[in-house]
């Protein structure tokens, strides 16, 4: 079934702004949840409008990256000094959540900044037939207008990618452009080949051979995938440097998720004495992400945009197997804090203050609400984003603002479940109301 304006018409609802309880028993808890998570509201202002000489924008998102895979989070397994260094020259989150313990929800409200249950979006999509609908209001889209120009790097895994959908975007699902990217480089995301050579673990080995540059067949092998979205990065900034046009540069790594293959070889030899099989693969490719984290950002200071460029890296839900969660419990396809709790980073010279160490409440849906806030340009009115904007924070202006309720809601994942230890029944909603959580 295609996945169209029916559903979307079923979710996209929006009430009234929801109660601000004081004192909440855990039966009003039970109530608000069952009352709420469908027509959930957001009771988030406009921003204010601020200018700041239209930042250049760099958000680096990885796959299945745990908590506790990075160096500055805790991590012990993996040397990430890139990652760690772009920590230090800013403000790392403790508390920072994706809004779903999967990939494709948290991306959809990393666009939108709203919950992915109002499109509908409780799971990873499959292959064919599922996308986010086109009346999403994005945050590309929403940048335009601005002057700016975006560009999505690798992972998309909101639909449109297959053969037939780049055919015919009259008739087929929306992809990036249609999402408001001006340019973007995908790998084919259809089951032929996605399915076949993850089955082979050759996604990052051979996927270069099936790329979508701007709806055009692209074969780049036989370079590894993780590199080709590194040098394509590269490419973008070089090009936005000449063209002097403030831009959106939107990275989402394939690494770490699985298959676990080995990275390249700089990346492979710090960990053969240490560790085998998964164990040694997973290493390696966290290593080659934080190495292509720290190419963007030489890159970066290269053409002379590091000073007026906001970069934010993050992750799209907890890890699974040789991945850590750090001191929580639980990764990828759970509702505990080890599958949405994960590492968030915002950077930005000159304007928020290095050495910082954030322990507020933050969430997924927060990112387009901030970043509107830091370009100086409004929200969206109709419908208003779920999040709210972390630029006080991230400013040191003022402290966090009350949220009231947050929600959360997952498809069937017993798998991850079940790797990671747990029984059923297993957690499929949630609802939090400041240091409480409602499983």
């Amino acid at each position: 079934m295609r996945y169209g304006k029916s559903k979307l018409n079923r979710y996209a609802v929006n009430s009234a702004p929801m109660p601000n309880y004081q004192i909440i028993t855990i039966q009003h808890m039970k109530q608000l949840l069952l009352s709420s998570l469908i027509s959930i509201s957001a009771s988030v202002t406009c921003c204010a409008e601020v200018d700041f000489n239209k930042p250049n924008i760099v958000f680096i998102l990885a796959d299945d990256l745990g908590y506790g895979d990075v160096a500055c989070y805790g991590g012990a397994k993996v040397k990430t000094p890139h990652i760690d260094a772009l920590a230090a020259s800013g403000m790392k989150f403790n508390r920072y959540y994706d809004a779903c313990a999967v990939c494709t929800p948290t991306r959809a409200s990393l666009l939108t900044g709203r919950y992915p249950l109002r499109f509908g979006i409780t799971s990873a999509f499959p292959d064919r037939d599922r996308f986010l609908v086109r009346e999403a209001v994005t945050l590309p889209e929403l940048l335009k207008p601005a002057g700016y120009v975006s560009a999505h790097v690798g992972k998309w895994h909101l639909g449109g990618l297959n053969l037939k959908d780049v055919r015919d975007r009259n008739t087929g699902d929306p992809g990036p452009r249609e999402h408001g990217f001006d340019h973007y480089l995908c790998m084919n995301e259809e089951r032929e080949p996605r399915g076949r050579l993850g089955s082979l673990s050759q996604i990052y080995h051979q996927g270069a051979k099936y790329l979508l540059r701007d709806d055009q067949p692209t074969d780049l092998s036989p370079k590894h995938l993780t590199e080709v979205e590194i040098d394509e990065s590269i490419r973008h900034l070089e090009q936005f440097a000449a063209s002097k046009t403030p831009f959106f540069l939107n990275v989402w790594f394939d690494a770490p998720h699985k298959p676990y293959e080995e990275a390249t070889e700089e990346y492979v030899a710090p960990y053969r004495d240490t560790s085998v099989g998964d164990e040694l693969l997973y290493r390696s490719m966290v290593a080659h992400l934080d190495g292509g984290v720290g190419r963007i950002m030489a890159a970066l200071k290269r053409l002379g945009l590091a000073e007026n460029t906001i970069v934010i890296f993050s992750s799209d839900n907890g890890p699974t197997g040789p991945g850590s969660p750090g001191p929580f419990r639980g990764g990828k396809g759970t509702l505990f804090e080890g599958g949405l709790r994960v590492p968030f980073i915002a950077a930005w010279p000159g304007k928020i203050k290095a050495g910082q160490v954030n322990d507020d409440f933050a969430i997924s849906t927060d990112l387009l609400p901030t970043l509107c806030e830091a370009v100086g340009i409004k929200q969206p009115e109709n419908p208003k984003p779920d999040g709210q904007s972390l630029m006080p924070l991230l400013l040191g202006k003022a402290p966090a603002r009350e949220r009231g309720p947050v929600f959360w809601m997952l498809g069937p994942y017993a798998g991850f479940q079940r790797e990671r230890g747990e029984k059923p029944p297993y957690a499929s909603e949630i609802i939090r109301l400041g240091r409480w959580k409602l499983m």
